[in-house]
């Protein structure tokens, strides 16, 4: 894994383990480890950045932009 890799961040105190990010990540990055969400697989992580956008309770941040090439 590259030092410089930027991963969403999880707030695991704000957490509520409802899984929404695990179901919508498309490369199965993510998983809930002990009624938490967890990165499992950072090197799969694709950017896309769907986990931030469905987390309910704003758990997750991901912090870096994601720029669509036309």
């Amino acid at each position: 894994m590259d030092a410089t890799l930027v991963l969403p961040r999880i707030d695991l105190d704000t957490c509520n383990g409802c899984g929404d990010c695990v179901d919508v990540c498309r490369v199965g990055a993510l998983v809930i480890r002990e009624l938490k969400v967890a990165i499992v697989s950072a090197a799969d992580c694709d950017y896309c950045t769907d986990c931030e956008a469905v987390c309910p309770v704003l758990a997750i941040a991901c912090p870096f932009e994601v720029v669509v090439a036309g």
